[in-house]
């Protein structure tokens, strides 16, 4: 179980990883340009390299997280090439900085009719599969059903990512609160969606899990996430999860407030406590 936190950016890719480092952590996640904007960045290719020279020492993963305005599935074809050209660009970055993938939420669509939003997601992300050529990967992140009523289940992302071009380029993050949120896990261990998501092959493509606690109980759609502890998922099935063999080498990536010293480095010792030995 490698844990880790979601870091700023800030003074460039390298000082990212540091800020992580600092922590203790193993594992950590950013956005590798401005997260409310899709707009193409130019960045320094070098500073990206020595980033993830600087991890590959010290056995540090990451992942990148695209912006978020990105929708694969909008009903609005203009968004969606502009999405792709940003997705390319985010890939591009994370290859650069050796991150395992970008998390890219499964898609929010508001048309009428709702297959035309599950195949916006398929032709979009065929489309970002098809053009990219790096080890980095597409990681389709479920949702927790507050915006939409896409991307919850085990089954749909299972069924998208299959559908897609170049589905080999495509992988999974897993989100604690939406699944709790969605009233996908009711936050029990030994929860019935592990074994779907195993029997689909959504573990066996799972590169990164979102860990977060849910300020609200399990099946409200509500996507607000709380400290590690103080949720109600409860400490027994996130410590369930973090100690599941088939997640032994699985990023555990904090996206949770920070603690009462404003930093993460509290909950971070929990998760690890949490995750002692391996057991199911």
């Amino acid at each position: 179980m490698r844990a880790g936190v979601h870091v700023s950016t800030r003074g460039g890719y390298r000082e990212a990883a540091r800020r992580a480092a600092a922590y203790g952590a193993q594992a950590y996640q950013y956005f590798p340009k401005n997260p409310r904007s899709l707009a193409v960045k130019s960045f320094d290719r070098s500073e990206a390299i020595r980033c993830a020279e600087y991890c590959a020492a010290r056995g540090i993963v990451s992942i990148a997280h695209s912006p978020y305005p990105t929708n694969v599935a909008s009903e609005d074809a203009e968004h969606r090439a502009r999405t792709v050209l940003s997705l390319l660009n985010d890939l591009e970055i994370a290859e650069a900085c050796g991150s395992l993938g970008v998390v890219v939420h499964f898609g929010v669509y508001k048309g009428p009719d709702p297959l035309e939003g599950y195949r916006n997601s398929v032709i979009t992300l065929s489309a970002v599969a098809k053009q990219w050529h790096g080890k980095a990967k597409l990681l389709i992140e479920n949702q927790a059903g507050e915006h939409t009523f896409m991307g919850t289940t085990m089954e749909e992302l299972a069924q998208i990512r299959g559908l897609c071009a170049d589905a080999d380029k495509i992988g999974f993050c897993l989100d604690t609160c939406h699944l709790f949120a969605s009233g996908v896990w009711d936050g029990s261990p030994n929860g019935p969606w592990m074994e779907k998501a195993i029997e689909l092959g959504v573990i066996g493509n799972l590169a990164a899990i979102h860990l977060n606690d849910s300020v609200y109980p399990s099946g409200e759609k509500r996507d607000r996430h709380a400290v590690i502890g103080e949720g109600y998922i409860g400490e027994a099935g996130l410590t369930w999860l973090l100690r599941h063999p088939l997640l032994a080498n699985t990023p555990f990536v904090l996206e949770t407030p920070s603690g009462n010293d404003g930093t993460h480095k509290g909950q971070l010792e929990l998760i690890r406590r949490m995750g002692g030995s391996s057991i199911v």
